[in-house]
């Protein structure tokens, strides 16, 4: 087995590796770490280090988001093209900041490495994740849709609405994801072993939705409920479904585009 660790570059005090205060190892004879300066760092720095630490695009850069420290602070700018593969690549200015102001420590989150592809809009498609450097789809795990909460989240895409087992002509290599690490609130690419296999996972996501309220309801029956794991009903009797959403923003309605609405092939999905 080949490792690569950044020894370089960390993020503390996030709620995983790709977020957190962003500190630099400044001397590596003495290990110590020092955090960043916001004046001295930006959106191309940002890329570098998400890069490194094999994350996701920059999607929030902002002084103190994850607690001010009063560890040493690095006192050069950093001038990153946005391509380099480390940010101690990176040039940096000559002279040295004399001062930092309270709450500017640089606060930075990546995003996961996840990515949906193939679908007719970013938040459908294949599921696939990217770890160790390669991108590979996820192998049918079982999930449910609570499970596939998790990615669709990590993509800004609201909730699960569909998933389904796609078989390809031949096995592949794959990333299988162990659900009982996804339930402890791990990220999905600290759950993933390689495995092979020719079932892949399909995802839609609601986008910027919430998850749908799904109603069964029968006349004939007087019955009426809103689950969102399925309902049973008699052959040959008739029933009603409804699909509601509650609004993402309070007082504010908007319309929904072509891309958002829910098909009729996703309703069924919920009462099977």
């Amino acid at each position: 087995m080949d490792l690569t660790c950044s020894d370089s570059v960390r993020l503390v005090n996030g709620t995983s590796l790709c977020s957190g205060r962003l500190e630099v190892k400044s001397n590596q004879s003495n290990q110590w770490w020092s955090s960043v300066c916001e004046d001295d760092f930006d959106q191309q720095d940002a890329e570098v280090v998400c890069r490194e630490l094999g994350c996701g695009a920059p999607s929030v850069l902002q002084g103190a988001l994850y607690g001010e420290v009063e560890a040493p602070m690095w006192t050069k700018e950093f001038q990153c093209g946005g391509n380099e593969s480390a940010l101690l690549d990176c040039r940096s200015s000559g002279s040295d900041r004399n001062t930092c102001s309270p709450g500017k420590a640089v606060g930075l989150t990546c995003s996961e490495p996840v990515r949906l592809v193939g679908g007719a809009c970013r938040c459908a498609g294949t599921l696939e994740v990217k770890h160790q450097g390669d991108w590979r789809p996820v192998e049918d795990s079982d999930w449910n849709l609570k499970e596939a909460d998790v990615a669709c989240r990590d993509l800004d895409c609201g909730s699960a609405v569909s998933i389904r087992q796609r078989e390809e002509s031949s096995q592949r290599s794959v990333w299988r994801i162990d659900s009982d690490c996804v339930h402890s609130g791990s990220a999905l690419r600290d759950c993933l072993t390689s495995y092979s296999s020719s079932s892949i996972v399909d995802l839609i996501c609601s986008d910027l939705l919430l998850q749908p309220i799904i109603t069964v309801s029968s006349s004939m029956y007087g019955v009426s409920e809103a689950q969102q794991q399925g309902a049973r009903a008699l052959r040959r009797s008739n029933f009603t479904i409804l699909c509601s959403i509650q609004p993402q923003f309070e007082d504010d309605w908007s319309k929904l585009t072509e891309d958002d609405q829910l098909t009729t092939e996703s309703m069924l999905l919920f009462v099977e």
